[in-house]
């Protein structure tokens, strides 16, 4: 067997190929970013996420980024509130608005959702935690105007709990654990309250009319989230790190079991939110270690969950060495290839790990592609930016 054996032109028919090869159907299929901002992937993620909802019977699509904030995109193709150029600056969290790819994409599931009686849906799934963790706010006011009494407390309590916005945004606390405000009494008193909110939503549940209680439960989560993750933001241990990139993707497992629910989704995100593997890092002077949205769906999911990592071969001005896997890829006579690494394996036996000259690429493990269940490989990333 050669390498070519391995791989495929990436089109409509690799594409069901690929899930026709799986042991079941993914309710979860994950398309990873080997790097964000990077204009031919987000062509190639519009081109598969058509594919699969005309042939495949895909109705959702969710992205990283602010699960709240998602809502407003969602809003925006189901019904038309709003225009496009308000939903791509209000939208979109992480500077991602502003890629002309994403833009394409919302224009076009409002345009098949005008055309179609069954509606395509959009989730943002990454925690309202662009760089640090925002107000619990929106979240927890949310669901309490969403819940019947007897309430836990009056919302002049639940105002006075939260107080300014600006104390739970405070930037310096992502190096200043003693800034962060997420052990306080209020912030503590909060966490007993979301617990009894949600409580009470499992009470009222049946109660609410279905868009109402999918943002109850949403809201729920990530006043919860948001809580717990502050408390750890004040925390002063050398697990401090791990424990929050932890606690970010367990949100993010939590809100993609979520958006299963209305039937099978295409899941966009960096690879290292999707990987089996545990991850390990280096910051300063401590070891991060912590498992990805995907390793948690993975082991709660199993076989419903899939993973298509993506990889790039000339990144920029960046090219390959011959003897990394991204080399050997290179050698693929098509300019987007689709790749079985349940049988690419065997080929790039020898293989070393490439180590790019963009910082903001993440290469291919050869040590683990067996963690991975295809590849989506780019011969050549020319449009890449950094974010703003």
């Amino acid at each position: 067997m050669t390498l070519q054996d391995a791989s495929r032109p990436l089109d409509g028919a690799g594409i069901s190929a690929f899930l026709r090869s799986l042991p079941v159907r993914p309710v979860l299929l994950g398309l990873g970013e080997a790097r964000h901002f990077v204009g031919e992937l987000g062509d190639v993620r519009n081109e598969v996420f058509r594919h699969l909802v005309e042939h495949e019977g895909y109705r959702s699509l969710a992205v990283e980024s602010d699960c709240l904030l998602g809502q407003v995109v969602d809003a925006y193709v189901t019904t038309g509130a709003g225009t496009l150029d308000e939903v791509m600056e209000r939208g979109f969290s992480h500077d991602f608005g502003s890629a002309p790819g994403n833009r394409e994409l919302v224009r076009w599931m409002r345009e098949y959702n005008q055309e179609h009686d069954e509606h395509l849906r959009f989730f943002g799934f990454d925690g309202p935690l662009e760089y640090w963790a925002a107000s619990p706010r929106e979240a927890i006011t949310g669901l309490y105007d969403l819940l019947e009494g007897p309430l836990p407390c009056t919302r002049e309590t639940l105002d006075a709990l939260l107080g300014p916005d600006e104390r739970w945004s405070n930037q310096a606390t992502v190096m200043d654990p003693s800034q962060s405000i997420g052990r306080s009494a209020e912030a503590q008193r909060l966490r007993v309250i979301a617990d009894d909110l949600l409580a009470l939503l499992d009470t009222q549940l049946p109660g609410l009319a279905t868009p109402d209680r999918d943002r109850a439960q949403l809201y729920g989560r990530t006043a919860a989230g948001l809580l717990r993750y502050h408390h750890w933001m004040a925390d002063t241990s050398p697990a401090r790190i791990s424990r929050l990139s932890g606690l970010r993707d367990a949100m993010m497992a939590a809100n993609l079991q979520a958006v299963a629910e209305h039937g099978p989704a295409l899941v966009f995100t960096h690879n290292l939110h999707l990987q089996r593997n545990q991850s390990v890092m280096s910051m300063g002077e401590h070891q991060v270690r912590m498992w990805s949205a995907g390793a948690i769906l993975d082991a709660r999911l199993g076989d419903r969950f899939a993973f298509l990592a993506t990889a790039f071969g000339t990144v920029g001005d960046d090219v390959p060495p011959a003897d990394t896997v991204e080399g050997m890829l290179s050698t693929l006579p098509w300019d987007t290839a689709l790749v079985d690494t349940r049988r690419l394996t065997g080929e790039v036996t020898g293989a070393v790990p490439r180590v790019s000259q963009d910082f903001a690429y993440f290469p291919l493990d050869p040590a683990r592609l067996d963690t991975i269940d295809g590849v989506i490989f780019l011969k050549q990333a020319r449009d890449v930016r950094m974010p703003g």
